[in-house]
């Protein structure tokens, strides 16, 4: 990166450890962060830390070993991809009462076993072959999986991941909780955490759990054994999981034709998340159909420039 196009570094990380304290804890990151090049969104609760942020390369390192230097993160593994600028809007450190919404107590120290990206590769590449007493659940959402994700696997019946507990029910109906192996993935490894402790609370005894996610899987394997690309809940909307060639498993709402970008539909009353290919996009100045051209408050396309969520709508029209 050149001087006018600083580098910048994209930050994945969580830690499952006591905080006592999560209000002083967020005053603390506010204190830290106060000058720096920073944007993102991380949260603290009594159960730990969840973030996700960038930086300018100085200010993310300095913030990785400002963590480090707390002996509850000490061991916290950071998952990093190189950016030219922030990928969030703003910086948002917030408190929650659950890093994962679930709604049911479990101990994240009873979960299922972490698996490393080298392991699953082989352990998704024999379920492909025919491993009969093995499934892949993917706990995304259905919109992250529809634009990427591993062969073979499905997603959990569920309209919300509040409704984990009752599918878990449903699941062991349908599967021998004692003869199959259960292989768990997620966008970063946190949500894994919680809902494989619930898995093995229900009776499921081989519980597997890609670790650090599938940011860390596509950082270490590439794109062996995935379909498409990674959906990313930043600026960025989906991004390759590596370098390697990758396919492109969806098409444009509009006319059809293969395409991967996500977009939010310019009408603000609408916003509705929808594939596009960038001719249909400007055919339809950003919306996700025609009657919302004609809407009373549509944001003017440039600003996704390409996929930035659009401005808050008095950006637009100050008097």
């Amino acid at each position: 990166m050149d001087a006018e196009h600083p580098s910048y570094l994209v930050l994945a990380y969580y830690c499952l450890t006591p905080i006592a304290d999560p209000v002083t804890e967020v005053e603390k990151h506010n204190k830290f962060f106060d000058g720096r090049d920073v944007a993102g969104r991380i949260y603290l609760s009594e159960e730990g830390i969840n973030g996700q942020m960038s930086g300018s390369h100085a200010d993310a390192w300095a913030y990785m070993d400002w963590l480090h230097s707390d002996e509850r993160f000490a061991s916290m593994p950071f998952k990093l991809h190189p950016s030219d600028q922030n990928v969030f809007a703003k910086m948002k450190i917030k408190t929650r009462k659950q890093l994962v919404a679930l709604d049911a107590k479990v101990d994240p120290r009873k979960g299922g076993e972490h698996v490393s990206p080298k392991r699953w590769k082989k352990m998704v590449e024999e379920l492909n072959s025919g491993c009969e007493n093995r499934i892949l659940l993917d706990v995304r959402n259905d919109y992250e999986w529809k634009v990427g994700h591993f062969q073979g696997s499905f997603l959990p019946e569920c309209a919300t991941f509040r409704e984990f507990p009752r599918y878990v029910k449903e699941l062991k109906k349908q599967y021998d909780p004692k003869k199959t192996e259960v292989m768990m993935c997620c966008t970063g490894g946190i949500r894994c955490e919680l809902y494989s402790a619930l898995l093995k609370d229900e009776g499921f005894e081989e519980v597997y759990q890609l670790d650090g996610g599938i940011i860390n899987y596509g950082l270490h394997e590439g794109s062996a054994c995935w379909e498409g690309k990674l959906f990313v809940f930043d600026d960025r909307m989906v991004i390759p999981i590596s370098d390697d060639e990758h396919t492109v498993i969806t098409s444009c709402s509009q006319c059809q034709a293969p395409s991967d970008d996500y977009y939010n539909c310019a009408n603000m009353d609408c916003n509705a998340l929808f594939v596009c290919c960038k001719s249909c996009l400007d055919d339809y100045h950003g919306c996700c159909e025609q009657a919302c051209r004609q809407a009373a408050r549509v944001r003017p396309l440039a600003e996704q420039d390409p996929h930035k969520p659009f401005r808050k709508w008095y950006h637009y029209f100050k008097e």
